[in-house]
This record gives C-alpha cells, structure tokens and sequence, in this order.
C-alpha cells in the first residue's frame, strides 16, 4: 500500500516498508520522522510511523495518486540570470541583480494566493527557488515577451539608470504551471 504522509509537508511513503522524513534538511528513516512540528516553540516530538497510518497527515494514493501529486506540486519561484553578465561582472553583483528581481516579484504580487502561501510563516524557512541561465539581453528580452503572452506573472530586472535587463524572476507558481516555460533553459551553474 503506496501512501504519502506528511507533518507540514516533511515526510512521505514509499511503501510500508521504507518510509523517509525531511528533517533539518536530511532524509531520516522513519523510526525518528517527525510526528509533530510545533511552529510556535520550534520543538520536534519522535516517534515512529504506524504501518496503519493512524495520523490524520495520511494521504492515500487511491485516486490515481492525485493526492499525492498535489502534495508535490510545490509552489516555486524561477530566477533567470543572463550567462554573459555572469562571465563579465563580479559574482555580486550578479547575484545582487536576480535578488533585486526575486524581491520585485515578490512584492509587486503580495496579494496574489501563491505568493501569501510561499511567504508564509510555516513555509519561509522552505522556499523553492530555482534559478537558470540565458545566454544574454536578447534571450531574456524573448523571454518576457513569451511569459507575458501566456500571461505568467513576472518581474524583468532593468538595471538603471544604464537601462540593461539583467534577469527575471516569476512570482511563486506551483511547478506543474510554470516548469514547461523555463524546461528548455539551463541550470545556473
């Protein structure tokens, strides 16, 4: 029997037989997982899993897993930085520029649903960013033109007062809803 059990999203089901939590940014086996999070105080109480699933986290995988995907549809947030700025400016200043555009896109979508969810108090400490690469003005020109046409909410950095797009950011979406506008891009690396 497939199931996902979650305390604040932390743990899943593979099979009865192994099950792993996230905890403290490691995979533990499920004979310390988290049975509780106690946002207010930050306290952790252990205690195993029972094979029955009694906790009410349990979300079975009886509708074709659709619970299941649902659960991981995280809510993330795409950075693109332009590859020839990262070979010609300090790092910083690079790394400054998306941060400009992540924070911008943020704020300017403050109200919307996704972003109150990605910002909120239970989620900030587990935020999913990912953050690509294009090779320079013209790309990432392209692609705010592309983004604004299928109306995907996002911030174009345009440094000043030289007036240079440096990068892009998207407000929080869940991934299945923006993945297939970035896939073709690169990892910054």
């Amino acid at each position: 029997m497939a199931s996902v059990i979650s305390a604040s999203r932390f743990t899943f089901s593979i099979s009865n037989s192994l099950r792993l939590c996230w905890n403290a940014r490691v995979w533990l086996p499920s004979s310390i997982c988290l049975r509780s999070w106690n946002w207010n105080s930050i306290s952790f109480s252990s205690a195993s899993m029972s094979e029955s699933g009694e906790s009410n986290s349990v979300l079975p995988l009886d509708d074709g897993g659709a619970k299941a995907e649902e659960a991981a549809d995280v809510l993330v947030q795409y950075v693109v930085l332009r590859r020839d700025l990262i070979d010609s400016w300090p790092l910083g200043s690079v790394v400054t520029q998306g941060c400009h555009a992540s924070v911008s896109a943020i704020w300017l979508n403050k109200d919307d649903p996704h972003t109150s969810e990605y910002c909120s108090p239970q989620n900030i400490d587990s935020m999913h960013k990912v953050t690509l690469e294009v090779k320079g003005e013209t790309q990432i020109v392209n692609l705010s033109e592309k983004l604004k046409a299928n109306s995907i909410v996002h911030k174009l950095w345009v440094e000043q007062p030289e007036n240079i797009p440096t990068c892009l950011a998207s407000k929080p979406y869940p991934k299945s809803v923006v993945s297939p506008f970035f896939k073709k891009l690169k990892l910054c690396k």
